[in-house]
């Protein structure tokens, strides 16, 4: 039976009983809270893209392999998930996550248990555009509410997905010391719909290394900054840690500023967050105006490679390097920073659509935050082209039934994931329109116990996502990705107007357009 509304069919029920729809994520809000520190953890995003503009493509490949080689840890790549999006853009995207680990010397510097587990408090997607001019940086707030897909546990087993659930407790998955760096990026892979390219993971000691050799970063404040601001337990308000105004900060006091949350405006994440972005860009700034020598280089490359993790494509001295000397055509002014679209739900933070699908097809169809067109022209360096995105393998859908649901606003679409059901043998029980049309990834929805049905189900949707949902039954909502085939077009997509109204430059001065609650 063919259906045009999805009104006369009964949702999936959620878990705590009641009723929801297909767009709905399939649980309540997680119980799990922020075990966030007085005071909070600030960014070390400025690492990756300094590290990437100055110390590597200024060295040689030679003295770079000797010096930095063995510094550089990875991670395990068997923890990222087997439905990752397809790989369409002709640019890059680079997860930099900022983590609290207190081993290896960290707890000297931000305090803490050395031994407890590791967590993420700033995490930034990096695009960097084809053309190799152009990069954005979209900062995603800590306390944002998303689903944790399924992510390796260090006994090798894997969790279920946690819908509703903090954004940066993916990193604290499995509760180790060092962080789950593949949970946070599957994560943002599902959020996003974007395939990341590379992962890295810098500490304390890194981001502080950095702003010594650099001879300290322009800051502004709108008022006196005191010990008790850092961290409200005091009894006391303590010693001046910042006057107000500008003034330069380097190590502790740099990492100071970054964390700090309190005592500016309202406190809130999002105030931090403007005041990191215009941190990073002052820190960019530096190091494009000094310049420095392999002399120089040196002690900065040693510390910092000692203090961050990476994924594989990036695990040796000679691929760091190519990939940092594919950057340093990339210019200050046209290196932008935006939060993901965001409003409160509550004290968190919940994504808004479809602003934030806009975003991300806009990265996707490589267009930069004024609607220009950086896929990388006659001339450009642009990414060596990926794998192709697979094609559906055959499958077979014998008693599998199926309800299929437009996500989009293309007409005709469920009909389409219909019919690639029904000639895969799978049973359709009905099409419909779901009720939110802004849905950028393809989503199979799935009841208890039917998550190899799901499975099989995705197969005929290459890149689409899972989800588990508390009633007995699979439904499939097909987004824009599957619309496209697979990628939005480059002439439609942009980044809607608030967003790119609210971005920052790497060359915007330190006390301008800053926000702080």
């Amino acid at each position: 039976m063919s259906i045009t509304s999805n009104r006369g069919t009964p949702p999936p029920r959620r878990r705590d009983g009641g009723r929801g729809t297909p767009d709905d994520e399939g649980g309540t809000r997680s119980a799990a809270r922020d075990r966030r520190r007085p005071g909070g953890r600030g960014a070390r995003t400025a690492f990756v893209v300094c590290l990437s503009l100055v110390v590597l493509g200024g060295a040689g490949a030679g003295w770079v392999y000797l010096k930095l080689n063995g510094n550089i840890q990875t991670f395990d790549s068997g923890g990222l998930s087997d439905n990752r999006p397809a790989d369409s853009s002709k640019g890059e995207n680079v997860l930099v996550i900022g983590s609290d680990a207190r081993t290896d010397g960290n707890a000297a510097l931000g305090g803490g248990d050395k031994d407890g587990v590791g967590r993420s408090d700033t995490t930034l997607l990096l695009h960097i555009y084809a053309d190799r001019k152009h990069a954005l940086a979209v900062s995603i707030p800590r306390d944002t509410l998303v689903t944790i897909p399924p992510c390796k546990l260090p006994d090798g087993g894997w969790t279920q997905a946690r819908p509703n659930t903090m954004f940066n407790a993916a990193f604290s998955v499995g509760e180790t010391d060092k962080g789950n760096p593949a949970c946070t990026q599957n994560t943002v892979e599902r959020l996003t719909g974007l395939r990341m390219d590379h992962t890295v993971v810098v500490d304390f000691k890194g981001f502080a290394a950095l702003t010594e050799v650099v001879g300290g970063v322009k800051v502004c404040l709108p008022n006196d900054v005191y010990q008790k601001d850092l961290n409200p337990n005091r009894a006391t308000r303590g010693t001046l840690l910042f006057r107000q105004g500008e003034q330069t900060v380097a190590g502790r006091r740099a990492l100071d500023y970054v964390r700090l949350r309190h005592g500016i405006g309202d406190g809130s994440d999002i105030g931090r967050i403007k005041r990191q972005q215009a941190f990073v860009g002052s820190l960019l700034k530096e190091v494009k105006d000094k310049g420095f020598t392999p002399t120089k280089l040196l002690p900065l490359a040693d510390a910092a490679t000692r203090s961050m993790t990476v994924d594989d494509g990036l695990g040796s001295a000679d691929k760091l390097l190519s990939f940092a000397t594919s950057l340093k055509g990339v210019d200050l002014h046209d290196t932008k920073f935006v939060t993901v679209p965001w409003r409160y739900e509550g004290p968190r933070v919940a994504v808004v659509e479809p602003d934030a699908g806009e975003l991300w097809a806009a990265l996707k169809a490589d267009r930069t935050i004024d609607g220009a067109d950086a896929s990388g022209g006659k001339g450009r360096a642009a990414k060596k082209p990926g794998p192709a995105a697979p094609s559906p393998a055959p499958v077979s859908g014998k008693g599998i039934s199926v309800a299929v649901y437009n996500g989009t606003t293309v007409t005709g679409l469920a009909a389409k994931g219909s019919a690639a059901l029904t000639a895969s043998g799978f049973t359709v029980t009905g099409t419909a329109t779901a009720l939110s049309q802004n849905h950028l990834a393809t989503v199979v929805q799935y009841g208890p116990g039917m998550e190899d049905r799901a499975r099989t189900v995705a197969k005929v949707f290459p890149g689409a996502q899972l989800q588990p949902i508390g009633a007995a039954r699979i439904n499939v909502v097909l987004g824009q990705a599957y619309a496209t085939d697979p990628a939005p077009s480059s002439t439609s997509a942009s980044v809607p107007s608030e967003v790119a109204n609210g971005a920052r430059s790497a060359d915007d001065n330190p006390c301008a357009n800053l926000t702080y609650g």
